[in-house]
């Protein structure tokens, strides 16, 4: 058996690549699916599942993408309803891979449809958690992504996590490893440690959301204190994960030209473009173009563009490092 993360500091997520006996289940991928057809190619292995812990909001998940380059079934808990083909598992679901079994773990509460996926080693002995937006390392997850689904309130999505989180997590042996979605740095929580993996014994110890003696109103009041808003693309990313979306590959190659200073003003006059300059601060600070925004490469490239330019149709001008390039994409 082969558990590999694959973290993305810029988004401070946690995507997971696992494979036994020549099947492979892949756990949250990006949006770019490559790097895990790769590993599969490497180990001659076949990717059978595509595990969704739930429906994304900080960023575009792979499993559209990735589920029609290999076949490989999406798996979403109870109450996900995508526009696509996907398997919506049962609470205690098991799905065999290799010699390991994974089982589906209803844990509602940062989302209705949160499920949380337990692995079990080829001898039967629980092995892992593949936590999601349900447990962070420090934390838990956010609870106003899912709002709008009726009358649910912060207050009824506490509760739930709280029976979640008692009910399913909770009761597990301390040696379970902890792998989470996201760690710190991430707006999906408030008070997430900078590790990226521990065991369940140690966060029992350390995360205030799982102390033993704490009542479900203690719980929903501690959890919901100092919460900042959301991200306002949030709901956009929502939205493309449960209806689909284009290939990250096909926009890229229809929206990315390199353009010539006159090709560039014209493309801006024509279509209203946000011009976003991702070379050095010090490169910007020396001379940029009139009204353009600068977000640098480094740190939080992702989460900075999706809050400044948060309508994924708008027309971007993207200017580069390489010779000063400029680009002209549209609709990432």
């Amino acid at each position: 058996m082969k558990i590999e993360q694959i973290y993305t500091g810029c988004l401070s997520q946690g995507a997971y690549y696992i494979e036994s006996n020549g099947e492979v289940a892949v756990i949250d991928p990006l949006r770019e699916v490559q790097p895990y057809l790769d590993r599969a190619t490497r180990d001659d292995a076949k990717i059978k599942y595509i595990f969704e812990t739930h429906f994304h909001a900080d960023f575009v998940s792979g499993h559209v993408t990735l589920a029609k380059e290999t076949g490989a079934a999406i798996v979403y808990g109870p109450n996900a309803n995508p526009s696509f083909d996907a398997l919506i598992a049962k609470d205690g679901q098991e799905f065999k891979l290799g010699n390991i079994t994974i089982i589906a773990l209803h844990t509602p509460g940062h989302t209705m449809e949160s499920t949380t996926f337990l692995l079990r080693d080829k001898n039967g002995k629980d092995h892992s958690i593949f936590s999601g937006d349900t447990l962070f390392l420090g934390d838990v997850g956010r609870l106003d992504l899912a709002q709008k689904m009726g009358i649910l309130t912060e207050r009824d999505l506490a509760g739930f996590l709280y029976e979640s989180l008692r009910t399913k997590i909770m009761p597990l042996a301390d040696d379970v490893i902890v792998y989470p979605a996201h760690g710190a740095g991430s707006a999906c929580g408030k008070n997430m440690m900078k590790e990226t993996v521990d065991t369940l014994g140690n966060q029992k110890k350390m995360n205030y959301a799982l102390r033993a003696d704490m009542t479900k109103e203690e719980f929903i009041d501690e959890v919901i204190d100092g919460l900042l808003p959301p991200p306002s693309y949030f709901p956009l990313n929502v939205k493309m994960n449960k209806e689909g979306y284009e290939d990250i590959d096909a926009i890229l190659r229809r929206g990315t030209q390199a353009l010539s200073a006159d090709a560039f003003e014209a493309a801006a006059n024509e279509t209203g473009a946000v011009v976003l300059d991702v070379r050095s601060q010090e490169e910007f600070a020396k001379g940029h173009i009139p009204r353009s925004i600068f977000i640098g490469l480094n740190g939080g490239f992702a989460p900075w563009v999706g809050s400044l330019i948060a309508d994924v149709k708008q027309p971007i001008l993207l200017v580069g490092r390489r010779n000063c390039d400029t680009f002209i994409t549209r609709g990432i």
